[in-house]
């Protein structure tokens, strides 16, 4: 049996021992990998807008066709003026992780436009008969666009992006006129004193590329320039914006901003001949006005 004096012995032996142990053991921190020195993370932006929108071209439903040239104000005393409803939902959205950002534009109207800003153009071929005096136009229309945009290089303060895309378009578009004998109303509704030609629903599909630079004016202030071009369902369309935003406020890591700016969208897009016709031949302009979440 060993004595109390082995035991001593060896506990200090161990005592003696244990510092050189622990100190050759790796820690908790060892044993764990390095994080990445620079791992991107998501941001994301979400900005509510108004598009204060005027219209100019030709609108043509069942072959029969206006052209169309009407303001802000037109549009705003033909629909809220005139007992009307103008219902608008614009929202812009965009994911960024590092050079890649993913985006999405949502933009629905239903708004009406009165003679003043309508003004008769000849029949489709096929289509017998004057087209008569257009009276008012009442269209829904849905635009939802998304696509990819990749930061490709910087100068100083300005980021270049090249960006791909898709814009999906929905409408339907009831144009009225005026009752005439030289009216040809055999495939028209008649209704309010007038014939309308109705569109049912319509829609396409465009694909789209473009550029845009991302300006860093100042702490705080920034401005966007984008531009594309696309055709596939339509003939051919194309987009131009310009955009300065504020950031007047960050707290708990979200970052709010004041966006104003000038947007325009234009599509040239046509379907069947004679009675059956439909074109949207169509540029739509305006100021926006927004605010801007970034989290």
């Amino acid at each position: 049996m060993p004595s109390w004096t082995h035991i001593a012995t060896l506990c200090g032996a161990i005592a003696l021992a244990f510092p050189v142990v622990a100190a050759d053991l790796p820690t908790a921190s060892q044993t764990r990998p390095a994080p990445p020195a620079f791992l991107p993370e998501w941001t994301f932006r979400v900005t509510p807008y108004g598009w204060l929108t005027s219209l100019n071209g030709s609108q043509t439903v069942r072959g029969r066709g206006a052209n169309v040239n009407a303001s802000f104000i037109d549009i705003m005393d033909s629909t809220i003026g005139e007992g009307g409803s103008l219902v608008a939902l614009m929202l812009d959205m965009e994911a960024r992780n590092g050079r890649l950002a993913l985006f999405a534009d949502i933009i629905g109207e239903k708004i009406t436009i009165e003679r003043s800003a309508l003004r008769a153009r000849a029949v489709a071929p096929g289509v017998a008969g004057a087209v008569g005096a257009a009276a008012d136009l009442q269209f829904q229309m849905a635009i939802v666009e998304a696509g990819a945009a990749y930061e490709v290089g910087t100068i100083g303060t300005v980021a270049f992006d090249v960006l791909a895309g898709a814009r999906y378009w929905y409408q339907k578009m009831d144009l009225g006129i005026d009752l005439a004998g030289t009216v040809d109303l055999g495939d028209l509704a008649i209704g309010r004193g007038r014939a309308i030609a109705r569109s049912g629903s319509v829609d396409w599909i465009d694909a789209f590329a473009g550029v845009r630079a991302r300006v860093s004016l100042a702490p705080n202030h920034h401005l966007e320039l984008r531009g594309d071009l696309g055709a596939g369902g339509s003939r051919f369309t194309w987009q131009a914006l310009a955009a300065y935003a504020y950031d007047f406020k960050t707290t708990n890591g979200v970052t709010y901003s004041a966006v104003i700016g000038y947007k325009a969208l234009y599509v040239d897009y046509v379907q069947g001949s004679g009675r059956s016709r439909y074109e949207f031949d169509m540029l739509q302009h305006g100021p926006v006005i927004g605010m801007s979440v970034r989290f």
